[in-house]
This record gives C-alpha cells, structure tokens and sequence, in this order.
C-alpha cells in the first residue's frame, strides 16, 4: 500500500520517507501507533488461563501450566535473533505484517481449535507475534529524523499502553457488568487485532535500516537537506549543498537511472561483513562495567518477570477458580499497568548518583520484588494475590525503566537495538532454562504454588548479588576518594 504511483512526486515522497524530515513524521507515526493501540486492544487476555481450563477447551491445569505455556518461551527464544535480522533486512513492515498476521491466527485459534497439540501449535504463533515486537518498536526510526526519535517513542509506547488498559478494563467490564462470555472477549480480540492488521498495511515502506540497506551520511545529509516534504521542492537557501559532489537539479535526472547508487549498495550487503560488525559492536558496548551491570540485571530480572506475568493468572485460579464466583483480572491488569505508568513518570524526575548507588538500589528493590511474590505465593488471598501482583509490576517497570535509560546513556542510537534484543535474548535463555527445570512435564513439572516459591527464590537471590556488589562498588568509591584527598598538593 505504500508502493509509489509513479513519476516525479513518487521519487521525492520516497527520499522523504528515506530522510525521515521532521514534516514527514505525522503520518507514519499515527499510523504506526493506530496499529500498536488496536493491537493491544485484547479484552479476553487477562482471561486466558480461566478461557483454557473453562468448558470451551476443557484442558487441565497440568496441560495448560507445564505443556501448553512453555511453548511460548520456546518459540519466543528459537525466533527472537532469526526475526531481529529479518527485521533489518525486510525493512520493518514486513515484520510488522507478519506480527498482525500472527495473532490474527492465534485469536482465530483460540476461538476455534481444539485439544492439546492444536493450543501448543497456538502457543507457537504467539511467541511469533512476541518476537517481532521489535518491529513495531524500531520501525518508526527508519522514517523520521533522529532529532524526533524521543517524541515518536513516547507516542507509541503511551498508544500499546492506553490499548492494553483499554482492553483490560473492557474486558473486566464486559465480564462483570454485561456478563459476557470468555469466547465473546476472544471476538472481539480478533476483531481490534484484524483492524491493527488492515492499519498496517498502509505504513510506509521505509528506504533503508540499521545495517542491511544503509544510507550513506553524505546522501542522507543532501536528502534531509535539500528536500521539502510538504511539496517535494528543492530548498533553495543552501547553495553549499547543492553544489556537494554527486549532487544534481532533479528535473536533470532521468527517471529510468534513480537511486542507482542505493540498488548497487543494497546488492553488495554481506551477511558475513553484518555479522562480524554486531560482533564487534556487542564487545565495545559492553566493555563498560557500568552498561555489564544494568544489562545483567535486566536480563536476570526480566527473565523472573515473563515467568510470573505468564503463570500468574494460573496461581490466581487455583485460589480462587473463575467458575466459582466473579473475578477481577482485568482491573488488576489495567490497575498494575496505570500505576506502572504513574511509577515510571516519577522515577523520572528523581535525581541521584545511580552510578554510585545504583547497585544498592536494584537489590533494595529486587528483594521487594521476592517478597512480593512471596506474598502471592504463601497467602491464598485472592485479594491480596493482586495487591501483590500491582506492586510486583509497578517495582519491575520503575526499574527497568532506570535500567534501561543508564544503558541508553551510554549508547549511540544505532545501538538501542542490539543491546536491548542480547539483553532480552539472554533473559529468553535463562527463561528457558528455568521452564524445561521448574516448569515443563519432562522436567520436573511442578505444581503452581512450588513454581512461584523459586520465583520469589530466584528474585532474593539477584538482591543478594546485587547488594554484594554494590556495597563492594561503593567501599571501592571511597577508598578512591580517599587516596585522593590524601595526596599532597604537588602531587594532584
């Protein structure tokens, strides 16, 4: 759909799309955030694990908690780097067509396949639709100018985080109020995803991306420069520009010879020369203990948090089953997900060294967080499982926020990507390993209430790593302040 109709105008709205100028960014960002609300518009989520155990599937709680979920993490991971390249290579919509697709097939699974291997196959799709999250996020970079990057983040972010809420409350709405039935909310999921779908379609196809179709600084200097978006003219107040080699009045270039120079770049990408530079760029990023420090932690923890995101309305079932009396985990769903939001405007504007107490505090933290799920674990309250569960989330989304702006400090842009898919690469891995151990039937395949007890183990023992380490890293500080101060003047 954002093919070019032909002649002139199409080559201009093309190196606009490719320069990203600031007066092209409105549409491909409403667009693209339309997409991200109306795909995070899934009222029935929340309901999932009731939805499974319910009479519409009729699964048990052994096939749905050690066979079924851990599908998810194993697909999530096998495809996570496969689909990180492929992003790049397609340029981004085609990745981002290919997650609509996937949880269009998903919903049209949940509502109708049946038995065991049909919801495992179903699991697969949505770890699909998971992995290429990462188009969805880095799309809007290959079409707008670096100067909008933080505006543009923000609108997209804020339009998946007011469609989640939205779903969530429409879905506890629907339930408790209208007393709908779990297979209506799945309709309607399919229905907002299938709009997300039919959205995407129309983004534009961006020109180039992060290491497979690059554009070179002179062209895109020219491109940014020398182009109007709003008319396609030629800015005239820049002679120097114009007169930069390689440079040429467009009415004097033939229609038949454009962009010669991207198609010869774009056929000489080696895989080999891509690979070899993310190696490169993996090593230099994280030389620095700091950027080891905040990923490590992001790794460990956002391994713990997918796990009890993923088996938390199982443990809320089994204190109190959804066929027993009315439940409300979409209002805590949209409560955690508001107040998160709330925690992560204020940490914002809290001004400390967190490179000196940085490490303190994610072990202060990183022990709420255990006794958190501690509390959800060992009092079978349904209602203090959910006051548990706000605090995990807000805690969580407080710190990896922290996490991920010292790390972003420390970066250039064009390596958000890298780092941010090792980091999320590595905690799949260990997410991994702790489901084939703790929860999957061919290993131990433990019950609910075990399952979060080592989750809550797990968290206590980063805070203990983290304490550890932070208290060596401040004694460190000191001493070096010291030798400092006791230096004699002549030698400072």
């Amino acid at each position: 759909m954002a093919s070019p109709r032909g002649g002139r105008p199409a080559r201009r709205s093309a190196r606009a799309a490719g320069g990203g100028g600031a007066c092209c960014w409105a549409l491909p960002t409403g667009l693209l955030c339309a997409y991200g609300f109306f795909c995070s518009v899934r009222p029935s989520e929340p309901f999932l694990t009731p939805y499974l155990l319910g009479p519409h599937k009729n699964l048990s709680e052994t096939q749905v908690f050690n066979e079924i979920y851990p599908v998810w993490t194993y697909s999530y991971l096998a495809l996570l780097f496969p689909v990180f390249l492929a992003t790049d290579y397609l340029r981004y919509k085609p990745v981002v067509l290919l997650q609509g697709l996937s949880l269009i097939v998903t919903w049209f699974m949940l509502l109708y396949a049946q038995g065991l291997r049909a919801v495992q196959f179903l699991e697969f799709f949505y770890g699909m639709g998971t992995a290429t999250d990462i188009a969805y996020y880095s799309y809007i970079y290959s079409v707008v100018d670096v100067n909008l990057y933080q505006k543009v983040t923000s609108y997209c972010r804020s339009a998946t985080l007011v469609g989640y809420t939205v779903g969530s409350v429409s879905g506890q709405v629907l339930v408790s109020v209208a007393g709908w039935s779990l297979f209506s909310l799945n309709v309607i999921s399919l229905t907002s995803i299938s709009v997300a779908f039919g959205t995407a379609w129309f983004l534009p196809m961006p020109q180039k991306s992060l290491f497979f179709h690059h554009v070179s600084s002179q062209q895109l200097s020219c491109e940014m420069k020398v182009m109007d978006c709003k008319n396609g003219s030629a800015v005239q107040d820049r002679p120097d520009v114009q007169r930069a080699p390689g440079w040429e009045d467009e009415t004097k270039v033939p229609l038949n010879g454009e962009d010669h120079s991207a198609e010869k770049q774009e056929q000489k990408v080696d895989i080999v020369k891509v690979l070899k530079d993310l190696w490169q760029d993996f090593l230099q990023c994280y030389s620095s203990r700091t950027m080891l420090c905040w990923s490590v932690w992001w790794a460990l923890s956002t391994c713990g948090y997918f796990q009890v995101i993923n088996y938390a309305q199982g443990l809320w079932e089994m204190v109190l089953p959804f066929h027993s009396t009315e439940i409300y985990n979409g209002a805590v769903e949209a409560a955690s997900t508001l107040l998160g939001a709330v925690a992560v405007v204020v940490v914002g504007h809290i001004k400390t060294s967190w490179a000196t107490w940085g490490e303190v505090a994610l072990a202060l933290f990183s022990f709420l967080i255990a006794a958190a799920v501690y509390v959800m674990d060992t009092v079978h309250n349904i209602w203090v499982c959910y006051a548990s569960y706000v605090v995990f989330r807000i805690i969580y989304m407080m710190l990896i926020t922290i996490a991920t702006f010292q790390i972003a400090t420390n970066l250039s842009v064009e390596r958000y990507a890298l780092v941010f898919g090792v980091n999320t690469f590595i905690a799949l891995a260990l997410q991994t390993l702790l489901t084939v151990i703790v929860v999957d039937t061919s290993g131990l395949g433990l019950d609910i209430f075990t399952q979060f007890m080592i989750y809550a183990s797990y968290f206590a023992v980063i805070s203990l790593v983290f304490l550890v380490s932070g208290i060596c890293s401040i004694v460190r500080v000191h001493r070096r302040q010291e030798q400092t101060q006791s230096r004699p003047p002549e030698s400072q």
